[in-house]
């Protein structure tokens, strides 16, 4: 790439590289730094990179510096989420059950994401929750969010609500109004001509 958009696109490799492949227990040299911006064409002297990580910080990244002996290495101290939350949430959405698997292994990549690379290879672990089945519809995501936003924007909601029977038909509201169902995060309220259901708190 030309010199000078490799000069004002320096910061953020760094600060990306930094993010990604450093914590506490991996602090990664300016010798590093400088063969990751070589790997995009951009030169950089030692001198500027510490100007950069100098910047970094003024800019709000925790960077801290650590030496030992000859060696010395920078890392992000601290992040937006901890890893602790971050596992929270990878547990949060690997026991939802009206996420599919397909999607829970997206959103967790997407999490990973926000860890380094090393903290990462953590948040890849199996939650088992007794009893619950993954949904296999993709489309109960966006239908959760529509409800949601129908709620906060105070509009109304309409769908059809069913269950398929063993024969594989579908079976509506009017026939499943006499039966009970496990409460769950997502409670359905329904009403029609002929029956209402009792708000649930």
């Amino acid at each position: 790439m030309p010199r000078s958009t490799g000069q004002k696109l320096k910061l953020l490799y760094i600060m990306d590289y930094l993010l990604q492949s450093s914590d506490a227990e991996h602090p990664v040299t300016v010798k590093q730094l400088i063969s990751h911006l070589a790997a995009h064409d951009i030169a950089a002297e030692r001198k500027s990179i510490y100007d950069d990580i100098e910047a970094l910080r003024t800019y709000g990244l925790d960077v801290e510096q650590v030496a030992d002996g000859q060696f010395y290495g920078y890392y992000v101290a601290s992040r937006r989420f901890e890893l602790p939350e971050l596992k929270l949430l990878v547990d949060s959405v690997q026991s939802s059950k009206f996420i599919t698997q397909r999607k829970t292994n997206a959103l967790i990549r997407k999490i990973e994401t926000l860890a380094s690379s090393y903290d990462a290879q953590r948040l890849q672990r199996q939650v088992y929750v007794a009893g619950r089945v993954k949904t296999m519809n993709e489309s109960i995501y966006y239908n959760v969010d529509a409800v949601h936003a129908g709620i906060s924007e105070d509009k109304k909601i309409r769908f059809r609500y069913f269950e398929y029977t063993v024969a594989k038909e579908r079976r509506y509201l009017q026939e499943l109004a006499q039966r009970e169902y496990d409460h769950c995060e997502h409670d359905v309220l329904a009403s029609d001509a002929d029956r209402s259901f009792p708000k649930q708190e």
